[in-house]
């Protein structure tokens, strides 16, 4: 979404060791773009659409196709509609359209909400974020530098860390047995393209985990910021 107040302003195929495996319902999009981000930010041509679009910047060549990872920094989670606006999917030249299953997936894959279609979201997100980075300038420009520092490591390969699964918050995105599982109190679930749908309690995995999330968001979910789940959420928990 392009403006002010932390939205962008201005005219990246799977590159993670991890394999989530597709939900049940996923079927290949009739439209075969590969337009669906995983938590490891990569890309996959999977009909699911999810609760949120966003973006990282022109990613097409001339001719329409896939021609780069991300160009910019200010990658951005929008609401599927505001203000009756439309949009024509990937078109050369102008921002490149991607979708998420729900935020937390975004967060992993480097993103944080649009300071104009999500203008309250991004405002608690600030607070949060100046909470967890008092020494940090607060606004898009600065947090959206120390993402870009935090979420790769080279052009098209995100960075990663390990953290004890005892101290994470509700809300990150782990990675373990070439599976994606999100943390929500003391279970963590499977994440899939299309839901979430396993539970498993947090006795069942290492105590140091390999974390997907970005430092800098993990301590902003930290201080407070609480992200909008997908509904499947609810399901894999009774499993």
């Amino acid at each position: 979404m392009s403006g002010d107040r932390g939205g962008v302003t201005g005219a990246a195929g799977r590159s993670s060791s991890a394999e989530p495996s597709p939900s049940p319902r996923s079927a290949r999009s009739s439209s075969g773009r590969p337009n669906r981000v995983a938590p490891d930010g990569s890309l996959a041509a999977v009909a699911d659409r999810g609760l949120f679009w966003g973006n990282r910047g022109q990613l097409l060549d001339p001719q329409g196709e896939l021609a780069r990872h991300s160009r910019g920094l200010g990658w951005v989670i929008c609401r599927l509609e505001f203000n009756g606006r439309h949009r024509v999917q990937w078109q050369p030249g102008r921002l490149t359209e991607l979708y998420f299953l729900d935020e937390p997936t975004a967060l992993a894959a480097g993103h944080r909400p649009c300071g104009e279609c999500r203008h309250s979201d991004y405002q608690r997100f600030r607070a949060a974020w100046a909470a967890a980075h008092p020494a940090d300038e607060v606004g898009a420009r600065a947090m959206d530098r120390h993402l870009h520092a935090d979420r790769l490591e080279a052009p098209g390969r995100h960075r990663t860390h390990e953290a004890a699964l005892a101290d994470l918050p509700d809300g990150v995105v782990v990675e373990h047995d070439r599976e994606f599982w999100l943390v929500m109190g003391a279970r963590l679930h499977r994440w899939t393209f299309g839901g979430y749908v396993e539970a498993r309690d947090r006795s069942g995995f290492p105590a140091d985990v390999v974390v997907r999330t970005p430092r800098a968001t993990v301590a902003t979910l930290h201080a407070g910021f609480e992200p909008e789940y997908h509904p499947s959420l609810t399901t894999s928990a009774c499993g």
